[in-house]
């Protein structure tokens, strides 16, 4: 299932479904869309997405993206707002903001960006959005809108033009009139998130003028799409007009040439050699090496790396590897794929001392401690991940992903117990409270805890119900 599709099938379950866990808006126009209320519907739209198989969960990719938005965010007009920036498995060229500060961006974006500063400039635009609070002026601004409207409201802005057939089936089912009504205000939301992303940009010390560049290209990579669909459903109109406004805008200011990092050609790099067929990426990756067509060969090399590893070619990979080696500065991006590569060949123990001599460089690389406590777990030396992980975990209290390698260490060790008291915690943080409830309740009846634990669990479990289901007993 597409996400665009799941999202619209989600968002119009919403009255029946979800009932207990939404705000009741009802006539909105009696009281405002608070913060907390689009928290809520922006983590329940999260839960679904993290389910979706276009969801793209690539630890590398998603710590550059968070990396990158938080830069803007810290020069954008509120930096006391929380944002998540996550990626959806998706070749057109599209980003969206959905409630509660989270932005999706699609693998097609990231890797059809130019620069940097082209990438950033979609970025600040949707931060923009959040910033502005657009989703919640629209629904506040709307008269009688009930929660059905609402969902359809949703699915036209932000599945329209990756899926117009899903968002067209949404919009039928509420009021046209009132739907027609809101995308037109919407267009004075794009001209304000391009104003607040364009001053972004410059604060954050991109080059503005990848703003203007850029959006001309999306205009002409989704101008057979805009041909055909209803006017309703342009709800993020690249228009002459919008273009022309921005290019206005940088035209008097200073021509800064910005450099890209390393990391943002190595994201992209990584991207074409997973979503490519692996002989279709390898022979590319070649093609531009030998044509010295490229503006990064560390980049084109660590593809071709990871290209190669994909069709098991270790020998080769290694020969790439070392080339790589030669032109790269020093990469937490390279270092993991070294060893990623040898636990590849079987080599779990070269492995762990790669893991081990990257993380004394990059201590902060989320990616490193993932493949170190998976690679000793696969060496058959539980004890030894549990030790590494656990002081992880508690620096890093909202990382899911580390609660599941946990949860696969305790199961090694022989702790049932522990091992779905982890995965509990894992659910958690991934907003899928019915799921962790279901594990603390298998953990309590493994019977393999001593008193404290099974106290711990018991409150958590309570707390859990209590959140699932706030609603008061009779």
């Amino acid at each position: 299932m597409r996400f665009s599709c799941l999202l619209a099938a989600f968002l119009l379950c919403l009255p029946a479904a979800m009932a207990d866990e939404l705000p009741n808006l009802g006539d909105v126009s009696q009281s405002a869309f608070s913060p907390q209320e689009e928290q809520m519907l922006g983590d329940a739209i999260m839960r679904d997405v993290y389910l979706d198989p276009s969801y793209f969960d690539d630890p590398e990719v998603t710590a550059y993206l968070n990396n990158l938005g938080y830069r803007l965010v810290a020069a954008g007009p509120d930096n006391t707002l929380s944002f998540r920036f996550f990626v959806i498995r998706d070749g057109t060229l599209n980003a969206f903001a959905l409630p509660g500060g989270y932005i999706g961006v699609h693998t097609g974006l990231i890797v059809a960006s130019q620069s940097e500063s082209e990438l950033a400039s979609v970025l600040a635009h949707e931060i923009g959005h959040v910033t502005q609070h657009h989703i919640a002026r629209m629904i506040a601004g709307q008269q009688k809108t009930t929660m059905p409207t609402l969902a359809a409201l949703a699915v036209a802005l932000l599945a329209a033009r990756s899926n117009p057939q899903v968002s067209q089936a949404a919009i039928a089912t509420a009021q046209a009139a009132s739907v027609q009504t809101q995308l037109d205000f919407t267009r004075e939301h794009e001209r304000e998130a391009d104003r607040v992303g364009l001053q972004i940009l410059g604060k954050s010390h991109f080059d503005t003028r990848a703003m203007p560049a850029f959006f001309e290209r999306m205009q002409r990579a989704s101008r057979l799409y805009e041909n055909n669909a209803p006017t309703y459903l342009r709800t993020h109109p690249l228009t002459s007009e919008r273009i022309a406004d921005i290019e206005n805008r940088v035209a008097e200011t200073p021509y800064k040439q910005v450099r890209d990092s390393l990391d943002f050609q190595l994201v992209r790099a990584k991207l074409r050699a997973l979503l490519t067929p692996p002989a279709q990426a390898v022979k590319e990756f070649e093609s531009f090496l030998q044509d010295k067509r490229y503006a990064s060969e560390a980049a084109q090399r660590y593809g071709l790396t990871l290209a190669l590893m994909r069709q098991e070619k270790f020998d080769r990979a290694e020969t790439e590897m070392s080339a790589l080696r030669k032109v790269a500065p020093s990469s937490p991006f390279i270092d993991n794929l070294a060893a990623e590569l040898k636990l590849a060949e079987g080599k779990t123990d070269a492995a762990i001392a790669q893991y081990r001599a990257a993380l004394r460089l990059y201590p902060q690389h989320r990616a490193l401690v993932y493949g170190l406590a998976e690679a000793l777990l696969k060496s058959g030396s539980p004890a030894e991940a549990d030790k590494f992980l656990s002081p992880r975990i508690n620096a890093f209290t909202q990382d899911y992903r580390l609660y599941q390698i946990q949860a696969k260490i305790h199961a090694a060790l022989g702790h049932p117990m522990l091992s779905h008291q982890a995965q509990a915690e894992a659910y958690v943080r991934l907003g899928n409270l019915t799921a962790a409830i279901e594990q603390l309740q298998i953990a309590l009846k493994q019977g393999d805890g001593d008193f404290y634990q099974q106290s711990i669990v018991e409150a958590r479990l309570k707390e859990l119900r209590s959140r699932n289901d706030p609603k008061p007993k009779p």
